[in-house]
């Protein structure tokens, strides 16, 4: 597994709490707004974002497709089409696709050890692929 985030040194095997504080840390806005975690075989999550505005995606390598988390319940402070701005650009999301950093932290440990994925995130194609 490897850990990448903006601003900061590459991680080779993170540990959990390695990858709870990497997400904590982030910001939509200052010098590390996202972060992903990748298996050896090129499978990754990624966030873009922090604290109470992340937005999370998958990428399988096996079907070339790139999904998109999001949840049952809509945001009501976030409108779909509010765009989410972070050091990489700006990403139009639905109401449904706004998570906390926790419950990124908790999918990124899940997928370093090779566990399912927290049942309560759902997965689309990710607009644009």
């Amino acid at each position: 597994m490897i850990l990448e985030q903006e601003g900061k040194k590459t991680v080779d095997n993170p540990t959990v709490n390695q990858i709870k504080k990497a997400i904590s840390s982030l910001r939509g806005h200052g010098p590390s707004s996202f972060a992903s975690i990748t298996n050896s075989g090129g499978k990754y999550l990624q966030v873009a974002g922090g604290g109470i505005t992340c937005m999370l995606e998958l990428y399988d390598p096996e079907t070339k497709q790139r999904f998109r988390a999001f949840s049952d319940r809509k945001n009501p402070a976030f409108p779909d089409g509010t765009l989410l701005v972070f050091g990489a650009g700006k990403l139009a999301m639905q109401s449904d696709e706004w998570f906390f950093a926790d419950k990124v932290a908790e999918a990124f440990c899940n997928f370093s050890k090779e566990e399912p994925l927290p049942i309560d995130i759902k997965w689309r194609l990710a607009p644009g692929f």
